[in-house]
């Protein structure tokens, strides 16, 4: 736990992502990322300089989640002093009515949408999600091979719209990490029943990503490149034009 909140309290710093007063909705789909993300912040609140309050929200998508995971997750939320706030939705009907091939953006779009919407109603003014080191990189080559751009999410963004802060506190730890928080601290789990979980592109992303580096150990000069902008040496054309 040590070495997690060391680096959840690096990116903080570093980007000035919580300050005295905050009321922050963590997003907490129930998988290890995100209760690993809870519980990190619920241990770095005894401690922060900061003084923020923490509503957990799980988005309930419309599929048979199995209610004794919700409980005890609701039960976990209060052992550690977090409200649990449960949104029941119908996004899985409504998806399948669009006939979706591709339904997973517009679900992350919902989905966030419904968190948005939740937060504004307990007043919170930050959204903390769990998207961690390894996100950060799969997004970058998601972004690289099937839409021509380099780029990856921001550790920080203002949402003009519901005029909430989404933070990502967890970018510098890898998911490694926080799958072994999960097991050490038997942090409860509430399963994904989507039939797409573990088939989408991010998916094999993920596995183009772990091949790379079982072959040329990369994984870290990679991430090192995109956690230091600053040393990019890409192309402006602007700046190569010949001044005549």
């Amino acid at each position: 736990m040590q070495k997690l909140l060391s680096l959840t309290r690096k990116a903080i710093s570093d980007y000035g992502m919580i300050q005295d007063g905050d009321k922050i909705a963590v997003g907490l789909s129930g998988g290890k990322d995100s209760m690993a993300l809870l519980a990190i912040l619920a241990a770095y609140k005894k401690f922060s300089p900061e003084k923020f309050d923490l509503v957990a929200i799980n988005i309930d998508l419309g599929l048979n989640t199995d209610k004794a995971e919700v409980e005890a997750t609701r039960a976990y939320c209060q052992s550690v002093g977090v409200e649990f706030v449960v949104e029941h939705t119908q996004i899985y009907d409504i998806i399948l009515e669009r006939g979706e091939k591709s339904p997973c953006s517009l679900c992350s779009k919902m989905r966030r949408g419904a968190l948005n919407s939740i937060a504004k109603q307990y007043e919170c003014n930050k959204l903390a999600l769990g998207h961690h080191a390894d996100d950060v990189l799969e997004t970058f080559f998601l972004s690289l091979i099937y839409e021509g751009r380099i780029s990856t999410f921001m550790p920080i963004s203002h949402m003009d719209r519901s005029n909430i802060t989404l933070i990502r506190p967890l970018i510098y730890v890898e998911e490694k990490y926080l799958s072994g928080l999960a097991r050490r601290y038997n942090l409860p789990i509430i399963h994904n029943p989507c039939p797409q979980d573990k088939n989408t592109k991010r998916e094999d992303i993920k596995k183009l990503v772990e091949s790379l580096d079982d072959r040329y150990g990369c994984k870290q000069l990679m991430l090192t490149a995109l956690f230091h902008p600053e040393r990019n040496n890409l192309w402006d054309k602007v700046d190569l034009q010949i001044k005549k």
